[in-house]
């Protein structure tokens, strides 16, 4: 039997071959991305597992949505909360609009409107436009606390200036119902258009309500037309009912 022996001075060169480096952090991150991205639920759960254990505060609140959405796993409130937390707890301000969420919904828990506007004004002093507008939401509705109109705008146009399109609609209401300012039906027209334009279907249809009753502008039914239709072809159902009870096609 014959025997290879290799010399001690090439086993000394292979120990000298650099160990593969962990990926970092950030590696990880991008990697669950790419794994959430192609619909790998179960994989990307254990990459921003991985990401979150090393300190990467976007895993922790992306953990949070996969475990209150059941991507790659069940459903766990309870999991998805103590994430979002761990995130908003390192200032992350969508997590805790994600919290507010999971109070004002009642998942897993008692609803509890106060606790959700607490988290979502949270989230808004920190700038998220989310957090902006589920304040101002939760102002003009009256939940967790007194109806507070001029607060309800307040907020609805932080957000909205921040590019939020559902906000902008909301200052368009507001104006429009004169609740929290005078009633400005101008000002109601340039906020429903703002938000048409940032593809709010419930902003075409604002604006074509405005049109079809002469408010603000000239009765026009061609063009109270032309936005339901958009508004209908974006899946407006108050739209669609519209053009129905009008007799006309969408």
């Amino acid at each position: 039997m014959l025997f290879l022996l290799i010399p001690v001075t090439s086993a000394q060169q292979n120990s000298s071959t650099p160990p593969i480096k962990p990926p970092t952090p950030h590696e990880l991150l991008t990697r669950a991305f790419q794994l959430y991205d192609s619909g790998k639920f179960p994989a990307a759960l254990k990459a921003f597992r991985e990401a979150a254990d090393d300190g990467n505060v976007e895993a922790m609140m992306y953990l949070g949505v996969m475990y209150g959405s059941g991507s790659g796993t069940e459903v766990n409130y309870t999991d998805s909360m103590a994430w979002f937390v761990k995130a908003a707890n390192h200032g992350d301000s969508q997590a805790m609009t994600n919290i507010g969420l999971i109070y004002y919904r009642g998942l897993g828990q008692t609803q509890d409107y106060r606790q959700a506007l607490s988290w979502f004004h949270k989230s808004a002093v920190l700038g998220n436009n989310e957090g902006m507008f589920n304040t101002g939401a939760l102002y003009r509705d009256g939940l967790g606390m007194p109806v507070n109109y001029g607060e309800a705008m307040k907020w609805f146009r932080k957000a909205a200036e921040a590019g939020n399109a559902a906000a902008m609609n909301d200052v368009g209401m507001l104006y429009q119902q004169g609740r929290g300012v005078p009633v400005d039906l101008s000002e109601a027209m340039k906020w429903y258009r703002q938000a048409a334009a940032n593809g709010s279907d419930s902003a075409m249809y604002n604006v074509g309500v405005l049109y079809e009753n002469g408010l603000g502008v000239s009765k026009d039914r061609e063009q109270a037309l032309l936005w339901y239709r958009g508004a209908a072809r974006a899946g407006n159902v108050e739209a669609k009912r519209t053009l129905k009870s009008l007799g006309v096609a969408e």
